[in-house]
C-alpha cells in the first residue's frame, strides 16, 4: 500500500508542471514619464487572475490603475489609444451600486524612491479568450498607470488624472 500512495505522490508531482504550462499568462512592459517596470497576469487554478506589478520611477503617493479595452499605447497621444476602462457593462467604481468596471483596480502608492512591488487578485476579467469580459481579445488588452488617485466613484474613470504610464497585454499564445 505504502508503493501504491508513492506511485500515486510521484505521478501528481510529475503532472504538476504541466498543469502549470495549461495556465494562460501574459506580461506587459510598463513605460511612460519615467516609469518602467512590468506587469503579469497570470491565471490561478480558481479562474481568478493573478496581477502582479513591478515598476520604478512612480512620483510619491497614490495612483490610479486600471485595465483599459484596447491594446494601444500612443505616448504622443497620451495613451488616449487605449481606450476607456474594461468595463464589462459595469459603471467606475467600488462606490457606486452598479460598480465596478472588470478592469478598476486599487490605487498603487508609490513611495519616495518612486518603487511600487503589488500583486492582486480579482475576478473581474478573465484571460480566456472566449469569457466576458477578457482580456485576451485579439487586440489585447493596456495596463495604465494614472497620475492621481482614483477616487472609486467618479464616472467614467474615478477622475484619476492623466495616464501617466502604459503597457500592452497581448493575448496569452
Amino acid at each position: 500500500m505504502k508503493a501504491l500512495i508513492a506511485l500515486a505522490s510521484t505521478i501528481a508531482l510529475m503532472a504538476m508542471p504541466a498543469l502549470a504550462q495549461d495556465m494562460r499568462s501574459t506580461r506587459a512592459t510598463l513605460s511612460g514619464n519615467g516609469v518602467s517596470g512590468t506587469v503579469t497576469v497570470s491565471e490561478t487554478a480558481s479562474g481568478m487572475a493573478h496581477i502582479t506589478i513591478d515598476v520604478r520611477g512612480v512620483p510619491a503617493g497614490a495612483h490610479g490603475f486600471h485595465i483599459h479595452e484596447k491594446g494601444v499605447c500612443d505616448a504622443d497621444e497620451g495613451f488616449k489609444s487605449a481606450g476607456g476602462h474594461l468595463a464589462g457593462g459595469m459603471n467606475h467604481g467600488v462606490e457606486d451600486s452598479n460598480g465596478p468596471h472588470a478592469g478598476d483596480l486599487p490605487n498603487l502608492h508609490a513611495g519616495e524612491d518612486g518603487i511600487v512591488q503589488v500583486e492582486y487578485f480579482t475576478d473581474g476579467f478573465s484571460l480566456d479568450p472566449d469569457a466576458s469580459p477578457t482580456i485576451s481579445g485579439p487586440d489585447g488588452a493596456a495596463v495604465i498607470l494614472h497620475a492621481g488617485a482614483d477616487d472609486y466613484a467618479s464616472q467614467p474613470s474615478g477622475d484619476a488624472g492623466d495616464r501617466l504610464a502604459c503597457g500592452v497585454l497581448y493575448p496569452p499564445q
